[in-house]
């Protein structure tokens, strides 16, 4: 599903990303660990094509996400990113805000961008706040909103970054409760996260990012039972 070759990204003089290659299958789930600055967050800019790279190749269900024959913003209709910020219009209520982008983007006439947004709503455990305003909803309900909403534009791939990492603890359990959820349910997703009890349980693999490189990448329980890389090691022990 995502293909990702010597990917090269610099701001500036500065190289974020130094040679990623990593491949991940439709309905897997690969989650990127790592320190701040080592480039994790980048890399979902660049598959989402919000940023552009300097060298290597990203394709997305075998289409090159930074050609220049791409479509990107059809592309991105395949691709749901949700940030650590949700960033809802304030002016329109929890549905409309879910609506939207069925209904700018696709065209779709507003009973049927109704009914899916009404659908995703009540799949995040949102069905009592449609008619709320975002402002009206906790950080946990403003996260799962956000998921709803990339979810109205059936993707094919999820692309989480920290998505946990602004709310309170005890709100974090909500959110990681959805991703869970979308997970069995089969979506292809990569997650960036801080939350090493969820990338444990819900991964398939997971990568060690470490100063723009993918130091590592296995299975939960040889990333966090038997590390190999010493920078892994000295990273989980920090956590624990």
């Amino acid at each position: 599903m995502i293909e990702i070759k010597d990917v090269h990204k610099s701001f500036g003089p500065l190289e974020v990303l130094k040679g990623i290659n990593l491949t991940v299958a439709s309905g897997e789930v690969v989650t990127i660990i790592g320190g701040s600055g080592s480039g994790k967050s980048t890399l979902l800019t660049c598959i989402n094509g919000l940023e552009p790279i300097n060298s290597g190749s990203i394709r997305i269900d075998g289409v090159e996400v930074h050609a220049k024959g791409t479509d990107i913003n059809k592309l991105r209709q395949k691709v749901g990113i949700v940030f650590q910020q949700w960033n809802a219009f304030p002016h329109l209520t929890v549905l409309e805000n879910v609506m939207l982008a069925p209904r700018k983007v696709l065209g779709m006439a507003r009973q049927q961008a109704e009914e899916i947004a009404v659908k995703q709503l009540t799949h995040v455990g949102l069905s009592d706040k449609l008619g709320v305003y975002p402002s009206r909803l906790s950080g946990g309900q403003q996260q799962r909103m956000a998921i709803a909403r990339a979810l109205a534009m059936s993707p094919a791939v999820m692309l989480f970054d920290e998505v946990t990492s602004a709310l309170d603890p005890q709100l974090v359990g909500e959110v990681l409760d959805t991703l869970k959820m979308l997970a069995d349910e089969g979506m292809t997703m990569i997650c960036v996260t801080h939350e090493m009890t969820f990338a444990r349980d819900v991964s398939d693999r997971v990568a060690f990012f470490h100063q723009g490189v993918m130091a590592e990448i296995g299975t939960p329980d040889q990333i966090f039972g038997a590390p190999h890389h010493p920078e892994t090691q000295r990273f989980l022990s920090s956590t624990r």
